[in-house]
């Protein structure tokens, strides 16, 4: 938060979305006053460190503010006189938005400057997750419809990311990172959803077992594990990637390894037989020095029908995405694993 006084015309920043600027004018854009005593600038820090509420504020669409006339309270800001008063998180979303329907970005700071950016991400992820399609992401029609993904927003909220950093100075508030949290609203994404020709994914969603033999940069290979402490990084990963297509992930103990028989001299060459609701692809993941990147190959039987794909020249982030979405793929119906690879 930043205090600016200016003289001469108004050139303060009315961001209604947080409290940032703020700047004395008199009438006709000049200062009421060449100075401010001391009391009264303390008198007003303390005002605004009062009024402000550290943390996540959940606010609704610019939508909903334009139906709200003059006087009544701003969609980012109870009406008081200023724009000090923060919102209230309580009640403005819909109560019954599942997780299909919601998504995250990361973004710099609380304001518009990437604030479209970011609904038109999440947009992208939340039209995959509820159908199930992961085509769609980079479908022609969706970013038409992501130009404007503020008509599909029922609210949204903010966390800063490094909200246990202490401030040195108010320089650089502004700018620091925030996880935006976007909420759409249902009946206008499955409606979108139609638009495109798809449609919800309602049935079961199977849980991801991957059983990778890695060869990375250094010269001991692995199978990767829930316990093997080189796989630390990749398991986070798989659990990103799970999350942003709307389906678990379970990385397997070493012990069910061991019973499977796969291990780095012996590895399953032919499919493992998966518990009910659950998807196994056993493969390979093989970092390339002349690339450079990992080249994975894949494979998974599910529901009676053999899959193979794979992906080459990338990070192992998107190796671990091109085999969440290969899964969802098959197991929504919306195509097979090589579909617009």
């Amino acid at each position: 938060m930043s205090i600016r006084i200016e003289k001469g015309p108004r050139t303060c920043h009315d961001d209604r979305s947080t409290i940032r600027d703020f700047c004395f004018l008199g009438s006709g854009g000049d200062m009421a006053g060449h100075a401010i005593r001391g009391w009264q600038l303390a008198a007003l820090l303390q005002l605004l460190f009062a009024t402000s509420l550290p943390g996540a504020q959940a606010q609704p669409t610019a939508a909903d503010a334009g139906a709200q006339g003059p006087g009544s309270p701003s969609a980012n800001g109870s009406y008081f006189g200023s724009r000090l008063v923060p919102p209230k998180p309580e009640g403005s979303c819909q109560p019954n938005i599942g997780p299909m329907y919601q998504a995250d970005a990361i973004v710099t700071g609380t304001d518009m400057r990437q604030r479209p950016w970011g609904f038109s991400q999440t947009l992208r992820e939340v039209l995959v997750k509820s159908s199930g399609d992961p085509r769609l992401e980079d479908d022609p029609r969706t970013a038409q419809f992501a130009v404007h993904a503020d008509r599909f927003v029922a609210c949204f909220d903010y966390v800063d990311m490094m909200a246990a950093v202490p401030l040195h100075d108010d320089q650089g508030t502004s700018d620091r990172p925030h996880k935006l949290t976007v909420y759409f609203i249902p009946a206008k994404i499955d409606a979108l959803l139609a638009q495109l020709g798809d449609k919800p994914w309602r049935g079961e969603r199977p849980i991801v077992l991957p059983v990778l033999l890695v060869h990375g940069r250094k010269p001991v290979p692995y199978v990767l594990s829930a316990e093997v402490p080189a796989g630390e990084e990749q398991r986070s990963s798989f659990a990103t990637a799970a999350y942003q297509f709307g389906v678990d992930v379970r990385v397997p103990s070493d012990a069910e390894l061991r019973a499977w028989g796969a291990s780095v001299g012996h590895f399953p060459s032919e499919t493992l037989p998966a518990s009910a609701g659950e998807a196994i692809v056993v493969g390979t993941l093989d970092w390339s020095e002349t690339l450079p990147g990992w080249i994975g190959k894949w494979r998974m039987r599910w529901q009676g029908a053999d899959y193979r794909w794979g992906i080459s020249g990338v990070n192992y982030d998107a190796a671990f995405r091109n085999i969440v979405r290969g899964v969802v793929l098959a197991a929504s119906g919306a195509g097979s694993p090589d579909q617009g690879n």
